[in-house]
């Protein structure tokens, strides 16, 4: 497909089976990549058509080294009122569109994530940061709140007490204090970041693709259960995995001290 507000990439010779990773780029440079509804739009619909291709591992989203994306478009919304954002299912209708992808989903945050920005990447399922990366929810500052999970994600991954500081102070934090925090999942020089992301998801594609998606439906119901309910949702899943292809080639080759030769797409 053509899009105006994103740029797709393919990643990965596919030679021998092997998976290929889908880049997707925010691509709104002038407005700091903010998110309008035509941005998100195309990201719905990229990260649908890579998690329905079958030679496609995993779904890398960045930005560029000034802006993963510096929030909501403003101009945009402005003159919104209620009813029109209650009948447009604004956010709702192609924001969340992030949680029907199946495949894992790396962000890579060079530059600012604020507001819009952040959410976007914690929908993600691992977050790569720039060294350069600063992350904030400035929503306060323009008489609204956080609308697409800020104040729910947010608190998952830090705890209250400084998703609070954040949320009400309009405090932003750097790469490093977003890692010591357990926002993102690791740090890199600016320079280092898409490598990393490829490598990253390269070692995601090395595995079998019903473990991988199996693995990331389970730690998502971690924060949608209680204890009980997420161990006996593991358990069912763990059970599944035994009448796969797969746990029947992993464990063979374990045992046998060779790689392992996953399914892969013909």
């Amino acid at each position: 497909m053509t899009y105006e507000c994103i740029l797709t990439e393919r990643h990965g010779d596919g030679a021998n089976g092997m998976l290929q990773t889908g880049l997707i780029r925010l691509n709104r440079p002038k407005q700091m990549n903010a998110l309008n509804d035509q941005l998100m739009d195309e990201l719905g619909q990229a990260l649908l058509a890579f998690d329905a291709d079958a030679t496609i591992g995993c779904i890398v989203v960045t930005g560029n080294e000034k802006a993963f994306a510096a929030g909501a478009d403003i101009a945009a919304m402005k003159d919104y009122d209620f009813q029109h954002t209650f009948r447009t299912e604004y956010i709702s209708r192609n924001w969340e569109t992030m949680r029907r992808v199946r495949k894992p989903v790396i962000a890579a945050v060079g530059g600012v994530a604020l507001g819009g920005g952040c959410e976007v990447a914690m929908m993600c399922d691992i977050i790569i940061a720039a060294d350069n990366a600063k992350f904030g929810q400035p929503e306060i500052t323009i008489g609204v709140v956080p609308g697409a999970g800020g104040t729910q994600r947010l608190p998952r991954a830090i705890g209250k007490a400084k998703a609070m500081d954040m949320v009400l102070t309009n405090r932003w934090i750097n790469a490093q204090q977003a890692e010591a925090w357990g926002l993102v999942s690791r740090v890199v020089p600016a320079d280092k970041l898409m490598d990393e992301a490829f490598t990253v998801a390269g070692q995601i594609n090395s595995f079998g693709q019903i473990s991988v998606m199996a693995a990331k439906e389970a730690v998502n119901r971690a924060f949608e259960s209680s204890l009980a309910d997420g161990l006996w949702y593991e358990r069912r899943l763990f059970h599944a995995m035994f009448g796969t292809d797969d746990q029947r080639e992993g464990m063979a080759a374990f045992l046998e001290k060779r790689p392992p030769k996953f399914q892969r797409p013909e």
